[in-house]
């Protein structure tokens, strides 16, 4: 437990809402970022109602990834930073700019302001995407030291901004000047406890099972972890003294689920609720068209 203050960049997203809850619940302070400060008393009362402990210790502040303003003001004070914030927009889109933008020089922007204010430490949530994608079939074992291919097959816009963020703050950090020192945690499809209405991200899937929009489940097999287990790894990282300088990937104890495992998971565990959940197989031929 510390009463250390510790920065959380986009408080009103999944991961960093579970990342709040646990660093208040272990004592920490904690300073989190929004758009906008209008959205403070909504964010509040998600976390709230999520079960949020000593509500009297989180404050917010406006910053925004996109612009200077406010970022030497919402550095002071603080121990450590989790750089959570990045735009999640996963598939094609129009401007891929809109995307890789925010995500890339938004992380320099807070490793340039966290470095100014002599912050000791930046814990930066990449994704499994910086390293797993887009390779060869033949390449079936992945590890930190794994990098994929910017234009690989199936790498995104948001794949794409995942890369390029976290080899920029890499390379920012390489460059010496006092930078912090930098921990990366890149989970797998991050799944569990929602906060609020909105669903993101992974939980998406889940959702389209559970409202009957999948017909059928697919022969795949996800990589899933608990979104928990991702916010403890990030509160985990904040001290640990053999995290500086890593890459960590974050995963459950099984290589990936099988779609129709989660399937049947669902339907043994929620009953009724989970009435519409496909049973069928989608063959094989329809997912490779």
């Amino acid at each position: 437990m510390s009463d250390s203050l510790i920065l959380v960049t986009g408080g009103s997203g999944f991961i960093a809402g579970h990342c709040i809850l646990q660093l208040l619940e272990r004592g920490y302070r904690v300073r989190t970022t929004v758009r906008s400060l209008a959205r403070e008393a909504r964010v509040r009362d998600v976390l709230a109602r999520a079960g949020m402990t000593r509500g009297d210790a989180l404050e917010f502040v406006a910053a925004d990834l996109t612009r200077d303003d406010g970022w030497a003001d919402t550095m002071a004070g603080v121990d450590a930073v989790l750089h959570v914030a990045s735009p999640v927009r996963p598939g094609k889109v129009a401007d891929e700019s809109e995307v890789i933008g925010p995500a890339r020089d938004g992380a320099l922007r807070v490793l340039r302001a966290a470095r100014d204010a002599g912050v000791r430490r930046v814990v930066l949530t990449s994704a499994f995407h910086a390293a797993g994608f887009g390779h060869p079939h033949s390449h079936d074992r992945f590890t930190e030291d794994d990098w994929s291919p910017i234009n690989g097959p199936g790498v995104d816009a948001y794949g794409r901004s995942k890369i390029l963020a976290e080899r920029a703050a890499w390379d920012f950090v390489a460059s010496g000047q006092g930078a912090p020192e930098l921990v990366t945690l890149l989970p797998v499809a991050v799944i569990g406890p929602v906060l609020g209405a909105e669903i993101s991200g992974s939980n998406r899937l889940i959702q389209r099972m559970l409202s009957g929009s999948l017909p059928a489940v697919p022969r795949l097999s996800i990589p899933i972890v608990d979104v928990r287990d991702v916010a403890a790894a990030h509160v985990a990282a904040i001290d640990a003294p053999d995290a500086a300088g890593q890459r960590i990937l974050l995963a459950s104890g099984e290589p990936a689920i099988p779609m129709s495992t989660i399937a049947d998971m669902l339907r043994s565990h929620l009953g009724q609720s989970a009435a519409k959940v496909p049973t069928r197989r989608l063959p094989d031929l329809v997912v490779r068209i």
